[in-house]
């Protein structure tokens, strides 16, 4: 397990990147649940992120990439809206447990 960061660190409606050597990702925090994916588009490889930390749409609801406006959900990482409709982004397995979240497993 690698720890990511303080369970404090990660409001709720709110999201994390994290760079762990080749492995980029992101966590956010919805209905309580923290969600862990790569940050990778499925569409054409890139970072999904508008500047450092901010992977969501102006509501909050969907996870969002800053290159073409892809929408995707958050609980599933399924895209609804865009070119990549239909595919997904890959998700990492994570949990929160004393006061932290951690990445389990190190895929790269």
């Amino acid at each position: 397990m690698i720890r990511l960061c303080a369970s404090d660190e990660l409001a709720e409606s709110r999201s994390r990147g994290f760079n762990l050597d080749d492995l980029h990702l992101f966590v956010v925090r919805k209905d309580g649940q923290v969600h862990a994916y790569r940050n990778r588009c499925p569409h054409r490889g890139v970072s999904l992120q508008w500047q450092p930390d901010d992977f969501l749409d102006d509501s909050a609801s969907l996870i969002r990439c800053a290159t073409h406006g892809a929408l995707f959900l958050i609980d599933s990482g399924e895209c609804v809206a865009g070119p990549c409709a239909g595919q997904a982004l890959q998700a990492l397995p994570c949990r929160e447990e004393a006061g932290s979240i951690w990445l389990l497993g190190s895929e790269s």
